[in-house]
């Protein structure tokens, strides 16, 4: 099971990972260095407070976060603020949706 879950997220990072890197990078916000920097020290400690804590959170939604913290520190009109609606609204979506796949996934193998 480790190993398929390995393989499972080795693809999907193969086959979204540039785009997610492309959103990240030119989508939010325009980031100076000393803005990446802040925004990856932050979004590291949320993410370690949150797993010390145990707290699931997604890293990716989180340095989403940091990156819209540093632009609207920035100015409020630097971001382009439809980008951080749709990861709000793509994380919104994600927890339901998972259940539901889910349950039916486990309603379907008990059959069998």
């Amino acid at each position: 099971m480790i190993l398929a879950c390995a393989i499972v997220m080795a693809l999907g990072t193969a086959s979204g990972g540039m785009r997610i890197i492309q959103t990240m990078a030119f989508r939010i916000t325009k980031i100076e260095s000393v803005q990446g920097f802040v925004a990856e020290t932050s979004s590291s400690i949320v993410i370690l407070g949150a797993s010390f804590l145990g707290m699931p959170v997604s890293s990716t939604h989180v340095i989403a976060g940091g990156i819209t913290g540093v632009g609207t520190a920035r100015s409020r009109s630097a971001v382009y603020w439809e980008t951080p609606h749709r990861l709000l609204f793509a994380l919104a979506l994600t927890m339901p949706g998972a259940a539901c796949i889910s349950a039916f996934t486990y309603f379907i193998a008990s059959f069998f």
